[in-house]
């Protein structure tokens, strides 16, 4: 259960730093994360394959073979489930987040759409950064990569 008190989040006895509306939200489902944007009161907005759903485990790593997803609007504390989730906007040191007005704006006006999936060109990770920084990067994509040049 997560427990939203002050400015941190409080579930199963680990504190992290409360989300604002416009983060980016890391969700670790073992072999892989997967990332939603904060929109505000507990909810976020993320490109949903359909097999990405919390405690979906090994089964979440089939989102590899789909080829669409939807933008849906969901609890955090549902999408989470019982896995390990932590505030990371990860590229703010590169580029320079848009405003928070224009970020929930365009999140909003893409909810219930489905998009192209391609876990190399456009994921999760790449649809959050986009609407964050107005470029979609992936950490995950680079990384495999790496590993299958090897």
């Amino acid at each position: 259960m997560l427990c939203f008190c002050h400015n941190f989040i409080k579930r199963n006895d680990i504190v992290s730093i409360m989300p604002q509306p416009g983060d980016l939200i890391e969700i670790f489902r073992g072999a892989y994360q997967h990332w939603a944007l904060y929109v505000g009161e507990g909810y976020i907005v993320h490109l949903c394959p359909p097999t990405e759903a919390a405690g979906a485990g090994a089964y979440s790593l089939v989102s590899v073979l789909c080829d669409t997803a939807v933008v849906t609007k969901e609890s955090l504390e549902e999408i989470v489930g019982k896995d390990r989730f932590l505030v990371n906007n990860l590229l703010d040191g590169k580029h320079k987040p848009r405003s928070v007005y224009d970020i929930l704006r365009d999140a909003r006006s893409l909810l219930g759409l489905e998009m192209p999936y391609c876990i190399l060109r456009g994921n999760c990770e790449h649809f959050v950064t986009e609407l964050r920084y107005g470029k979609g990067e992936s950490r995950q994509v680079c990384v495999l990569t790496i590993m299958i040049s090897f």
